[in-house]
């Protein structure tokens, strides 16, 4: 047995059990995909697919066991490249970090420079997508790091530390009846306020969207929602246009860029939300990839970062 086997194996579970997927992803031929897997099993003794005529429809209970160690195996791979690029170039190579758009545009520009001051020599990616979609690309190694605040620590494979808290706020228009509601220093806003009115929010994918369903729902309240955006900027674009009220995560909202709408605190409304960074277990990190995430979570240093992942990895 050898890697290019492996290799042919994982691809082929990557792509779904499509072998012509398969070969292309690897720059080689179908039939050569399909005859090391044949050779593979035949070494084995035993069979890794389950097959339908010339088609394989899956894995077999064995095959679960050997992909399962054919994975080890390759990230271990991964892990040794990697250990002598750092060692070789401590201070240049890549980073791809999978983020939602609310990390992307207002998180991440408040850290990217001062990492690109420590490493200019670190090539940074960004890809932004669902905290599904994010989840799998760290899980696949098509990213590094991951930051969201749904579904990571949630997902089988990733280990995941907090990044910081945030609360959402409900943003209108000067001229909206919650607006000259909210001049009161005494008013506190509720979940009835926003029931009288429809609601522009995110889709239920993103920013603690579950968090203000379930508020709603306790209180017996369905809003009027009339439409569902991804990030905060389409939001605030159909707030301004009288669409309705925005309901969005507070740090999204910048007093400056953001003067021609009324920010409304709502902290108290839908709970405390924690947005999280998660790498791949038992995968190794450049020291630059420790230096970003310490970064992004501003009281732990990179020592304890790197030891708090480890041991969620182990």
């Amino acid at each position: 047995m050898n890697l290019q086997q492996f290799r042919f194996v994982r691809e082929t579970i990557r792509r779904n059990f499509n072998l012509t997927e398969a070969a292309n992803n690897l720059f080689t031929s179908q039939p050569g995909v399909s005859k090391a897997i044949l050779e593979f099993e035949d070494e084995l003794g035993v069979q890794i697919f389950e097959r339908y005529g010339k088609r394989i429809k899956g894995l077999t209970k064995p095959g679960v066991a050997v992909a399962q160690v054919i994975d080890r195996i390759m990230r271990e791979i991964d892990n040794l490249k990697k250990v002598s690029d750092d060692f070789a170039r401590r201070d240049e190579g890549s980073m791809v970090i999978a983020c939602t758009h609310t990390q992307a545009r207002y998180v991440l520009p408040k850290v990217i420079p001062a990492f690109r001051a420590l490493f200019p020599k670190v090539h940074l990616s960004l890809a932004e997508g669902s905290p599904p979609q994010l989840a799998e690309m760290v899980l696949s190694g098509h990213a590094d790091l991951a930051i969201a605040t749904e579904s990571l620590a949630l997902t089988p494979g990733l280990a995941t530390i907090p990044c910081y808290s945030w609360g959402h706020a409900v943003v209108v228009r000067p001229d909206h009846p919650l607006a000259e509601l909210a001049r009161d220093s005494s008013f506190v806003l509720s979940l009835d306020h926003l029931s009288d009115y429809p609601v522009v929010t995110y889709d239920r994918a993103f920013s603690g969207r579950r968090s203000m369903d379930d508020a709603f729902q306790r209180q017996g309240i369905k809003p009027d929602i009339v439409l569902e955006a991804i990030d905060a900027d389409v939001i605030k674009t159909y707030v301004d246009v009288g669409m309705g009220i925005g309901i969005i995560a507070g740090v999204a909202f910048e007093p400056l860029r953001d003067s021609h709408l009324v920010r409304i605190p709502a902290e108290h409304l839908f709970g405390e939300q924690t947005t999280r960074i998660a790498i791949k277990s038992g995968v190794f990190l450049r020291d630059y990839v420790y230096t970003l995430i310490g970064m992004l979570a501003p009281d732990l240093d990179a020592a304890q970062v790197k030891t708090l992942l480890d041991s969620k990895a182990s």
